[in-house]
């Protein structure tokens, strides 16, 4: 065999070994993603919670700047960052394992509600934290009551409203891609699915339901880690059988 019919036989089969390598990378990195993301967002919600939520009064948050007792609010907005940019490489992983199979239209709401809830996310963060931590960071003082007030009602409306009508409709999306698409089970879809309708029909304030969100990803990301390298994607036109 001469060398270059060697050499073209090695460049056709890097696209292969490549590709081999990546599906079996891909899942498993989708299923850490989540899980972290998971993790890091409901700790910081319970962070916040416990600290800058309505539990507390105007008087023990000014207590609190004034005495630099801000610690955990301060972990908590740390934290953030860390849960958006895992739940981005989620998003990001789960796309490349559709693959050529992408609809448009599904595509679309995908990136669509997965960066805004991302947006909501870090914006609520801000709303809430911000006229708590300016003074640690040199920035503000003590905040008077109306800062507060508003940086809740900022807070409570990025968070609660936008960010979970945002995931709900992430959930449905994904739900449906992963039925279709990428052989969920159809529990896994059908639970995305009740989940997802608490969050975008839910009228209250009550903060933890968000919590249904983090919790969907993690048992997503639990059923890619534990069937990872078990097979991918339905090939074009053919639908995966539900189980």
């Amino acid at each position: 065999m001469s060398d270059d019919t060697h050499e073209r036989n090695i460049e056709a089969a890097l696209p292969i070994v490549g590709g081999a390598r990546r599906e079996v990378r891909a899942p498993r990195a989708a299923g850490v993603a989540g899980l972290l993301f998971a993790v890091l967002f409901v700790t910081a919600l319970l962070l916040f919670r416990s600290t800058v939520g309505t539990r507390h009064s105007v008087g023990e948050l000014q207590r609190l700047v004034a005495t630099d007792d801000v610690g955990s609010v301060m972990a908590g907005i740390y934290l953030v960052p860390f849960a958006g940019v895992a739940f981005l490489w989620f998003m990001a992983v789960v796309r490349d394992r559709i693959g050529d199979r992408e609809d448009r239209f599904m595509a679309t709401a995908f990136l669509g509600s997965g960066l805004i809830f991302v947006a909501m996310l870090f914006a609520g963060t801000v709303a809430f934290a911000g006229p708590v931590i300016g003074k640690s960071f040199g920035v503000g003082g003590v905040p008077g009551a109306d800062a507060i007030d508003l940086g809740r009602s900022m807070g409570y409306a990025f968070l609660f409203v936008f960010a979970t009508k945002m995931a709900g409709v992430f959930t449905i999306v994904t739900s449906t891609i992963g039925l279709r698409i990428v052989r969920w089970p159809r529990w896994i879809a059908i639970y995305g699915y009740v989940s997802a309708l608490v969050l975008v029909f839910s009228v209250t304030y009550f903060e933890m339901i968000i919590a249904l969100f983090p919790l969907w990803v993690a048992v997503v990301s639990i059923y890619i880690l534990l069937h990872a390298g078990r097979g991918g994607a339905s090939t074009p036109g053919e639908r995966a059988p539900a189980t």
